[in-house]
């Protein structure tokens, strides 16, 4: 498994990690000029989010060319230098790969639009029907999934922007270009690669309609042949890599999809991110909406997960944030009076789950949701579309704003607080987004007198030294409680275990512990309070967003 359990990957957003050159946006020798806090880190991989050549209709997700470095994000030799930076402090690269889909700037696009019948078979082309689209299916950022293909009477698949073509994988000319582009970065010495949405690869030949949009993403979601697309994926790139990390993005999958992805026998991917436990503050399943998180459904998705992929032989990638999430501290914390106990709760009640952790840049000094006034503090086009259909939903302009504020992609896109002058030390000029809070959380004042920081250290250094940690299993238990999360770590081969405790709430609680680990010697590993115990007592009384793990 190639030692999954005991690695730890670190989310870099480059656009907002450090700018260098001062014209407001983040670049690659900014993240050089960092590597010293990278050391710090003590991390095993960078995910970097995508800085290929892109026109930015949504932020890089739409590639115009796979092998080229964007020139507002730097050159090919900065990266090779990054690249071997990070090598030399022992931290490897993962690359984001978006291989759904493509810009319509690209050139296999260009050329298709141009009457070339090789690229045009790249493409999802179909006529309309009795002058309608295709079929009904909606893009995945609102309106129909289909726009016309240039002056003809065919129309292109997008399941995304219109300007993000979603290309057939069905053909193998595409696989293999693919395939060629991963093999690229891979000769550059990277690898880790993450695939962008890609359980959305396996669209079939015939593009029926659907009877509701449940129904329709099952026609394009996790279907059969995706196994057979990563398969070959694997066989002829990374999978001839012993050191490769893999995790795939998988939009609406199942436990068992997630299983079967991620078999070792199976060769696949190594792990998977899912999005389920992210949607707990949905009301009736809408993103834009505003509501307190439900634990209940929290915690049941988190552990059934959890423990199911285990069961099943399959891996986990473990976060809490991401560059399209709100903060999890304004989500399931409290950025208030409680802000550091509740960002270590997070934080250990995740990272000691089984599977590999992913911190978000700028998580591990608690940052949170900007203190934005107006929807002209946001630029990420699904926020703007959203307080739009909000408005025109009926909704009065100050709940539509909170709404988006509670819910936009750029809350995490901020730009990094290095300290805290105007702009955050990320840029001595206006940056692209702007940051607020950095008088109170920034790295210069967090690694001088903050808790937070040290306390990813402990969890980062006791996922390298505990197997229970690194290559346990993991057992669910207290699963009635109102306010905590408890589960257990165990080895096949020992009696040692691990007890997690985590509460959610800033009031205190009491669990009853169960009787099979009563009686028994135990010391706390890890906590973000004070306790002292020599045994595990018949209840525990936890303080508000106490965490503990107590090793038996």
């Amino acid at each position: 498994m190639n030692n999954l359990g005991n690695k730890v990957i670190y989310q870099i957003y480059p656009k907002s990690f450090y700018d260098s050159n001062n014209d407001g946006i983040g670049d690659l020798r900014g993240i050089i000029e960092k590597i010293d806090y990278i050391k710090k880190l003590n991390v095993d991989f960078i995910w970097f989010n995508p800085f290929f050549v892109s026109p930015q209709n949504d932020n890089g997700y739409d590639i115009a060319d796979y092998k080229k470095i964007d020139p507002r994000f730097g050159t090919m030799s900065d990266f090779e230098e990054l690249v071997a930076k990070l090598k030399a402090i022992n931290v490897n690269v993962m690359l984001d790969m978006v291989l759904n889909h493509c810009s319509t700037e690209h050139e296999w696009f260009k050329k298709a639009l141009a009457g070339d019948k090789k690229y045009q078979k790249f493409f999802y082309l179909r006529k309309g029907k009795d002058e309608q689209l295709p079929n009904n299916w909606q893009s995945k950022f609102g309106g129909p999934a289909w726009s016309k293909f240039g002056d003809t009477d065919y129309y292109y698949l997008h399941l995304y922007d219109p300007t993000q073509a979603d290309l057939d994988w069905h053909n193998p000319e595409v696989r293999a270009a693919l395939i060629d582009v991963v093999n690229f970065w891979r000769n550059k010495g990277v690898h880790g690669f993450r695939f962008d949405v890609i359980n959305v690869t396996g669209k079939d030949t015939t593009l029926v309609n659907s009877t509701d949009p449940v129904q329709e993403k099952s026609l394009y979601t996790d279907t059969p042949v995706v196994q057979q697309y990563l398969k070959e994926l694997n066989a002829k790139s990374f999978g001839q890599d012993p050191e490769s990390v893999t995790v795939g993005e998988m939009s609406s999958t199942t436990i068992e999809n997630s299983i079967a992805y991620t078999r070792p026998e199976d060769h696949e991917l190594s792990m998977v991110f899912t999005f389920h436990h992210l949607k707990v503050d949905y009301k009736n399943g809408e993103k834009w909406s505003k509501m307190p998180f439900d634990f209940k459904k929290l915690k049941d998705i988190m552990l059934t997960w959890n423990s199911k992929i285990d069961q099943g032989g399959g891996w986990q990638a473990l976060f809490w944030n991401n560059h399209d999430q709100p903060w999890a501290l304004n989500r399931f914390g409290d950025t208030g009076k409680y802000h550091n106990k509740s960002a270590e709760m997070l934080a250990l009640a995740l990272h000691l789950l089984r599977g590999t952790p992913y911190i978000y840049m700028g998580e591990e000094i608690g940052m949170m949701d900007p203190h934005y006034t107006s929807m002209r503090d946001y630029v990420d086009v699904e926020a703007l579309n959203a307080y739009d259909a909000l408005i025109k939903k009926g909704i009065d302009e100050k709940e539509a704003f909170e709404i988006v504020q509670s819910k936009a992609r750029d809350n995490s896109r901020v730009p990094m607080h290095w300290d805290n002058s105007q702009y955050a030390g990320f840029s001595g000029h206006k940056p692209w987004l702007m940051p607020t809070d950095q008088d109170k959380i920034n790295v210069e004042k967090e690694l001088q007198d903050g808790e937070i920081f040290n306390f990813y250290q402990k969890l980062i250094k006791l996922r390298k030294s505990e197997k229970l940690i690194s290559e346990g299993h993991i057992k669910p238990f207290l699963m009635e409680h109102p306010q905590v999360m408890a589960y257990e770590r165990y080895l096949d081969d020992s009696n040692e275990k691990l007890l997690v405790f985590a509460n959610f709430y800033g009031k205190e609680t009491e669990v009853k512990i169960p009787a099979e680990y009563l009686n028994k010697a135990g010391h706390i590993l890890i906590q973000n309070y004070d306790k002292n115990l020599a045994s595990l007592p018949s209840a525990l009384q936890l303080k508000p967003y106490e965490a503990l793990a107590i090793k038996l």
